[in-house]
């Protein structure tokens, strides 16, 4: 990295590099002020607080309403399409005109410079959820909401990011130059002159379509970094907190499916279904057809779904860990023929299929098919009459039955041959989950053999 890029990723070191930072001070009752940045309070808080007062008596006149609406959609889509999927992320590439609308309507949002806006995201999806993410949710919602930019934080603190290609941008230069002027024309004198020279409504102009209209986007845009990362489902990724959900996606212009968006940030979609709500993409699409925006980037619909059924396949690994299953074959003890013979004769409820002894005692009582059918497998080789010779069982059966595992025949059928590959380290057909246990799939239990076995003719 350049010396211009990394004085543009990282503040400027102050001239005493040994003092304390006031965000790593303990907030007392005689410093709680010291912690709170006041010009932040005053542009989120105070300035709506004011307009809210103001809409006492200021009447609502239903064109300003439109009026407001319309710029809400505009301002929002300086920041989503603009500051977020175009600056931030880079997911598409626009012609001048359209950088230079998006940089005066994001300007309209009161969120900051691109440069600034851009660079703390690029921090928040490289550090996502650790110290150095600069809004993080694990320091709790109401932080990750509002908290991070009403009070102070430590500039040294913040992960580096690379905002090289930003400070080459002359749009991106221009705008963070000239930001407070854009600021105060974009966000309060525009909307006060469409509605005032209008229709005649100047207050309402200002208050509704200015004030109150900047309070809603900004609540919008806050939304993404801390609902987003709290409420909804997580498809393609659980290791961090952003998540999807169709409501956060109406508050924030279609910003919600916000779990997708980590794991694929430059796609220019944060939707990837047809009747999922993210207007910010239909919008960029509209452009690019009217030739405005270009090099819309996509992520490989394989690689997507590759991720969907990974999370898919560790959900499916979490639930199945905590079933029962039966006691591992590799870990039964080995019994001889003779020996279940005899255990059997003294009273002991065991039958064995495929090699496998199971303890049937305390389930003779609720055998669907009756007592007398199953006690007709104690003491013999029951793998011909439990997989059709009598009856075919189900898969739920194998299933059952597997959890009464207590030892395998020496020589026992497809144990045996189990165990003789095991020895000789040939591979084994069993697939494994995450933590290392057998999956075993419908009709795949040890003791289910696809053809019945016949039972052996008298010599």
């Amino acid at each position: 990295m350049s010396a211009s890029s990394a004085d543009a990723s990282r503040p400027r070191a102050s001239a005493d590099s040994k003092k304390v930072h006031i965000a790593d001070t303990p907030v007392t009752l005689q410093n709680w002020y010291k912690h709170v940045n006041w010009l932040n309070v005053t542009l989120i808080i105070g300035i709506p607080l004011y307009g809210c007062i103001q809409a006492l008596w200021v009447p609502l006149q239903l064109k300003t309403a439109i009026w407001a609406v319309v710029y809400y959609f505009w301002t929002g889509l300086g920041i989503t399409a603009g500051y977020h999927r175009l600056w931030a992320h880079c997911s598409y590439s626009a012609r001048l005109p359209l950088r230079i609308w998006l940089a005066l309507v994001g300007g309209g949002a009161v969120e900051g410079s691109i440069r600034w806006w851009a660079r703390d995201h690029r921090a928040h999806h490289r550090y996502t959820d650790t110290d150095k993410d600069p809004y993080s949710v694990r320091k709790g919602l109401l932080y990750s909401h509002i908290g991070w930019m009403v009070m102070k934080q430590n500039p040294k603190r913040i992960g580096r990011t690379d905002i090289s290609d930003l400070n080459e941008d002359p749009v991106v230069v221009w705008q963070h130059r000239n930001y407070l002027k854009v600021v105060v024309i974009m966000g309060l004198i525009v909307p006060m002159l469409v509605a005032g020279l209008g229709w005649g409504d100047w207050w309402g102009g200002f208050v509704y379509a200015g004030i109150l209209r900047i309070f809603f986007v900004q609540q919008a845009t806050f939304c993404v970094n801390s609902l987003a990362h709290w409420l909804g489902e997580q498809p393609f990724d659980d290791r961090n907190s952003p998540r999807d959900h169709v409501l956060t996606a109406l508050v924030t212009l279609g910003e919600g499916y916000h779990n997708f968006h980590h794991e694929f940030p430059s796609d220019y979609r944060n939707a990837i279904e047809w009747h999922q709500y993210d207007p910010t993409k239909w919008t960029i699409w509209i452009w690019s057809k009217l030739g405005l925006a270009y090099n819309l980037k996509q992520f490989r619909s394989n690689e997507i779904e590759k991720g969907r059924v990974q999370q898919l396949q560790k959900k499916l690994d979490q639930r199945r860990a905590k079933l029962d299953w039966g006691t591992p074959l590799d870990q039964l003890p080995v019994m001889e023929w003779d020996d279940y013979v005899e255990q059997c004769k003294n009273g002991r409820g065991l039958i064995a299929v495929a090699g496998v002894v199971h303890d049937v005692t305390d389930f003779i009582k609720d055998h669907p098919g009756g007592k007398a059918m199953i006690m007709s497998g104690i003491g013999k080789d029951a793998t011909a009459m439990f997989n059709g010779g009598v009856y075919n069982h189900s898969n739920a059966a194998h299933n059952l039955l597997s959890t009464m595992r207590v030892a395998v025949i020496r020589g026992g059928s497809e144990v045996e041959i189990w165990k003789r590959a095991q020895k000789e380290n040939k591979d084994v057909d069993y697939v494994r989950d995450d933590n290392g246990q057998r999956i075993v799939r419908a009709g795949q239990q040890v003791t289910k053999i696809p053809e019945p076995i016949p039972t052996a003719d008298a010599a």
